[in-house]
């Protein structure tokens, strides 16, 4: 009887201390979100729900943020080891702060395009880019597409253009009023804010820079340099495990709303699919993400995009590509594969 006890005691401790092993395996990863929970935050939402963070031995917890500058800023404090940023709120932080010893870095692409775009109700008489000359815009100062409005203006030979500012919740609402012509804004936000203003979506134009000669990236994951160095295991993992949960959410964007309202019991479902559908089409399995493939990027439009930010923004230092993106992390072909087919 005693040596049974023994025997099972001695099991018991065993299990508990491989369980202790294995909770300490697990690497905490406190990850910044660019914006609310919306839509489009159910990509990280859904593999943290589902335990794939888990089973990739992470502890991953995700934190709702108020926008990109602030999520580029918090990796590179060191309070969040990644984060989901604009690529070109990533680029300004590293032309800007060329002396910052901790700059983030982009790891995979997650909006192969800029959700950036114009909008306009139609009743201005604002049909195509050309008629946005001598016209009255509005957007808050930080406004990714207000900051990158000279870049659509050059490839539409925009001229003349005024700017109001605002905070972001009168952008729709001043347009609404016809206080300016237009404004500037990620589509899948402002044209459903439109909506909710009274806007009908066909009485809205839409001129997203990526089908007007911007083809800027949009957002990126992003890593500190200090996660990269002590641990680029983890990185691995992390967006091996995102990327299974991301084939999820595209296949199925009703279904991972529920992940959303359970960190936002307020959100309104049926507007978060529409939301998350409108990024999935326009910015995340666009035909240019379709292209170059899911999470990746192609060098040639990196560098490009890089010297058009350095212009348009006025950077202190012209950008460094390659000082922005690290492939190294990216998943296996097999494990990119998520898009939908058609």
């Amino acid at each position: 009887m005693q040596k049974r006890r023994f025997l099972q005691a001695t099991a018991a401790l065993a299990l508990a201390s491989s369980f202790g092993i294995a909770h300490a395996q697990n690497t905490p990863i406190k990850f910044q979100l660019d914006w609310r929970f919306e839509g489009p935050s159910a990509f990280f939402l859904q593999p943290v729900a589902k335990g794939y963070f888990k089973q990739a031995g992470l502890d991953v917890s995700v934190d709702a943020g108020n926008g990109s500058g602030g999520a580029v800023q918090r990796v590179a404090s060191g309070a969040y080891d990644m984060g989901f940023a604009d690529m070109a709120s990533l680029m300004e932080f590293h032309a800007n702060n060329p002396d910052a010893p901790n700059k983030p870095v982009g790891v995979m692409v997650v909006y192969n395009n800029t959700p950036a775009a114009v909008m306009a109700l139609k009743k201005s008489g604002i049909k195509t880019a050309a008629d946005l000359s001598d016209k009255k815009l509005g957007a808050p100062v930080f406004d990714s597409g207000r900051k990158a409005f000279p870049v659509f203006a050059k490839a539409n030979k925009i001229a003349n253009v005024t700017w109001t500012s605002m905070d972001p919740p009168l952008r729709e609402t001043m347009l609404v009023r016809g206080d300016i012509d237009a404004i500037t804004g990620f589509t899948f936000t402002s044209l459903l804010n439109l909506e909710a203003r009274g806007a009908k979506a066909s009485d809205v134009v839409v001129l997203q820079y990526a089908d007007h000669g911007v083809k800027h990236y949009g957002n990126v994951i992003i890593a500190s340099p200090k996660l990269i160095k002590e641990n680029p295991e983890a990185i691995k993992q992390f967006l091996a495990a995102f990327s299974k949960g991301a084939k999820e959410v595209m296949a199925n964007p009703g279904a991972s709303i529920e992940y959303v309202k359970a960190r936002d019991g307020i959100a309104n479902a049926a507007l978060e699919t529409r939301r998350l559908q409108l990024a999935i089409d326009t910015v995340v399995a666009s035909a240019d993400a379709r292209k170059e493939g899911f999470g990746k990027l192609e060098s040639g439009r990196l560098s490009l995009m890089a010297s058009e930010v350095s212009d348009a923004f006025g950077t202190k230092t012209r950008i460094d590509p390659a000082a922005v993106w690290n492939a190294s992390f990216l998943p296996s072909a097999a494990q990119l594969d998520v898009f939908p087919k058609k």
